[in-house]
């Protein structure tokens, strides 16, 4: 499995549509999120979305000509789903170096909803429709596993958490060595490096993209709270801790730097899993979630620091976390194959 930073083909996505997750008026304004992330995207990657039918893609294609964006970089598939996020339920793409290129293929890993938590069928079946429209040769793992519960160097490494991999509501609990074993044969990786804990309010079960990243190949960004008060402290503190001591597959530890939180985010008094942590990194932007907080502005220069060649562009993303979910969570990468 590359990492993200590497060149990608496409973005793909999935037009929002839950009314469980957003109320019809909310739907507007994700809608116009969708917009914007387009609009960093397009100028250097195509762009894949899963929409329900063409009603929605005549939608979408009028709200970006009204933004003045080229739809000839995007493709539209009627692919019916149960909600957005295309990170956890979508292909997750690998590639091999071949005499003439790359060669592409997907990992077609099951997804039960975060452990049955949401209707989850439509989501399920999506990956096996754009498998056979896209006609990329595909494994079949038959585990459950999501997209934001792992993130990878592309040398090797692979960051993860024992909160959701091996959680009963999963695959019945398997062993640390029996999804060691899958994490290898299938992403290509050589080490794992396993965090516990999960952002208050976060109902997948502590997905990695939420909690730590890799920013180039030796280099770790994680979420950090000094505030010995807050209810994500302990938690917070025992991922550096065990992040203090991760080493690469050569024996070397990683360069660790800490990004803020926001301040307490609140909807009807649950505590929404808002992190810096759950950026995406397109061919020539980082989308960095904000929630009008000051710690936007020191996220965002830590991360222009990491990605000196992209430009930084912050999403509001307090409407995305209204559904549980961030910039990360809706988006997913297709590397780029030269053959």
């Amino acid at each position: 499995m590359p990492a993200e930073w590497e060149q990608h083909l496409s973005t793909w996505l999935a037009w929002p549509h839950n009314l469980d997750t957003w109320e019809s008026h909310d739907l507007r304004e994700v809608e116009n999120v969708y917009i914007k992330i387009i609009q960093n995207l397009i100028t250097g990657e195509l762009i894949n979305i899963l929409i329900e039918n063409k009603s929605f893609q005549k939608r979408i294609i009028s709200l970006l000509n009204s933004s003045e964006l080229n739809t000839k970089q995007i493709y539209f598939h009627e692919i019916l789903t149960n909600d957005a996020w295309i990170r956890d339920f979508g292909p997750n793409f690998i590639v091999r170096k071949s005499s003439s290129g790359k060669q592409t293929a997907i990992n077609r890993w099951q997804f039960n909803s975060w452990g049955e938590k949401y209707p989850w069928q439509k989501d399920n079946e999506a990956n096996d429709k754009i498998i056979r429209k896209s006609k990329i040769t595909y494994f079949d793992p038959k585990i459950v596993l999501e997209g934001g519960a792992i993130d990878v160097n592309g040398e090797g490494t692979c960051l993860t958490t024992s909160t959701c991999l091996l959680n009963l509501n999963r695959n019945g609990g398997l062993s640390v060595e029996k999804m060691e074993k899958y994490l290898k044969n299938y992403l290509g990786v050589k080490k794992i490096i396993w965090l516990n804990g999960s952002l208050k309010g976060d109902d997948t079960d502590g997905h990695v993209d939420n909690l730590a990243r890799f920013v180039n190949r030796t280099t770790i960004v994680y979420i950090s709270e000094k505030d010995k008060t807050n209810e994500n402290f302990l938690s917070l503190k025992g991922i550096e801790e065990s992040l203090k001591k991760a080493r690469n597959p050569d024996g070397k530890p990683f360069l660790l730097i800490p990004l803020p939180m926001p301040r307490k985010i609140k909807d009807n008094n649950f505590h929404l899993p808002a992190s810096y942590a759950n950026f995406y990194i397109g061919n020539n932007a980082v989308l960095l979630p904000a929630f009008n907080d000051p710690n936007d502005k020191v996220a965002q220069d830590i991360l222009q620091l990491c990605f000196p060649r992209k430009k930084i562009v912050p999403i509001d993303s307090r409407i995305l976390i209204k559904g549980l979910g961030g910039v990360h969570c809706i988006t997913q990468q297709q590397p780029m194959c030269t053959e």
